[in-house]
C-alpha cells in the first residue's frame, strides 16, 4: 500500500513471532537490514502452537496448511526435503446431519514435530527476543517501541492486539485495523487406544449443526505415528461463553466428541483458549504499510490460513525493505 520514507534510526522491530512476523523478518534480513523480533512468548510460533502431551507434540492451533502460491510452495519443498512437513490427507469427514460423509479437497499438510517446528525453521539466524511490548509511538525523532528508537515497526498480530499497542499519534494506522477475530477453544484428548476409525480411516472432521464443536483432528494421523490423540476445536459462540474459565468447558466438549465418535474416557485432557483465533470477513490487501509502520498476519489477504499469513509477512518485508532503501537513498518509495 502507499508509503512514504521514514527518518527513524535503530533496527527494524517486528512485534510478533508467528509465521507472518518471522517471514517478514526473514525477508528484511535477506535485504541486509538489522532486524529484532520481539514476542511475549518464550518460543516462536504464535497460533502455530505445539504442546507436549504424553511425551509427543500436539498441534492445538493451526490444524494443517495447504499450498497454492508458488513462493510458499518453494518453502514447503524445503520443509519436505528436511523431513519437517509431509502430505497428510485430501479427505475429511463431515459429521452432524444424517450419515457421516467423506469429502475430498486440496491436500492438507502435516508435520512430524508439530507446526511450531516450521516457524522455528524459518527463524534460524533471526534475532528473536522474549519481551512484552507496551506501546509503539511516533515522536519528533522518529518511531519508538517502548521508548527505544526503531527504523521501522512491524506488528504481526490480529488487529485488536495491534490497536492496543499503537499510540494516538499513529491514528492513521489504527484507523485501518478494523477486522475482528473469533475465539476458539482447543480440546486435546489422549486415549489408551484408537477406537474411532476401526471401520474406515479417520483423519479429521468438520462438524455441522453442533453448538459446541466445529472441527476434530486426529493428531496421530496428522503426525504420522497413529497415536490415540484427538484435538477438537469449539464453535466461536461456545468459546465466547467460556473464555474466563476454559477448563470448565472440557466436559461439554468431551460429551459432544462422544456423540459423534466412538470414544471412551480419555487418559488426559487439556483445553487451550484462543481469544483471537480466526479473523472474520474478508480483506484483500496482504498487508498495510505507511511511513515505516507495517501490519501483517492471517487477518490480511483474501483467505485466513497459514499460507496467507506467510504471504502477508513476506510481502510486507519486501515492501518495507524497498521503502527503507529508498529513504536512505533520498528517493520517493
Amino acid at each position: 500500500m502507499g508509503t512514504g520514507p521514514t527518518t527513524s534510526t535503530g533496527p527494524v522491530v517486528v512485534v510478533g513471532a508467528g509465521i507472518a512476523g518471522i517471514a517478514c523478518a526473514r525477508r528484511l534480513r535477506t535485504a541486509g537490514l538489522d532486524v529484532h523480533v520481539l514476542d511475549r512468548g518464550r518460543r516462536v510460533g504464535g497460533r502455530m502452537a505445539t504442546r507436549t502431551v504424553a511425551g509427543r507434540p500436539v498441534d492445538t492451533g493451526a490444524s494443517y496448511f495447504t499450498v497454492s502460491d508458488r513462493r510458499f510452495a518453494a518453502v514447503v519443498r524445503e520443509w519436505r526435503s528436511s523431513g519437517l512437513a509431509h502430505e497428510w490427507t485430501d479427505r475429511f469427514h463431515v459429521l452432524g446431519y444424517g450419515e457421516p460423509e467423506v469429502k475430498e479437497g486440496p491436500v492438507r499438510w502435516g508435520t512430524a514435530r508439530g507446526s511450531r517446528s516450521l516457524v522455528e525453521d524459518l527463524a534460524r539466524g533471526i534475532d528473536v527476543r522474549p519481551r512484552q511490548v507496551r506501546t509503539v509511538r511516533r515522536r519528533s525523532g522518529g518511531l519508538e517501541v517502548d521508548g527505544v528508537p526503531a527504523a521501522a515497526v512491524v506488528l504481526a498480530m490480529p488487529d485488536a492486539q495491534a490497536r492496543r499497542l499503537l499510540g494516538q499519534d499513529l491514528h492513521e494506522v489504527r484507523g485501518v485495523l478494523t477486522r475482528e477475530s473469533e475465539p476458539v477453544l482447543a480440546l486435546t484428548a489422549a486415549y489408551d487406544a484408537r477406537t474411532w476409525d476401526r471401520g474406515e480411516r479417520f483423519d479429521g472432521a468438520f462438524v455441522n449443526g453442533n453448538e459446541v464443536l466445529a472441527w476434530v483432528a486426529d493428531d496421530g494421523r496428522r503426525r504420522g505415528d497413529d497415536a490415540p490423540v484427538l484435538v477438537a476445536h469449539s464453535t466461536p459462540d461456545f468459546a465466547a461463553r467460556h473464555l474466563g474459565d476454559p477448563a470448565a468447558a472440557g466436559p461439554a466438549m468431551l460429551a459432544a466428541l462422544g456423540r459423534h465418535l466412538e470414544v471412551g474416557d480419555p487418559v488426559t485432557t487439556r483445553v487451550q483458549r484462543w481469544s483471537l483465533a480466526r479473523p472474520t470477513g474478508r480483506r484483500l490487501p496482504t498487508h498495510h504499510l505507511r511511513d515505516g509502520v507495517g501490519v501483517c498476519g492471517d487477518g490480511w489477504g483474501p483467505v485466513s490460513k497459514v499460507e496467507g499469513a506467510w504471504i502477508s509477512g513476506d510481502d510486507l518485508g519486501t515492501a518495507l525493505a524497498r521503502e527503507l532503501r529508498s529513504a536512505r537513498a533520498g528517493r520517493p518509495a
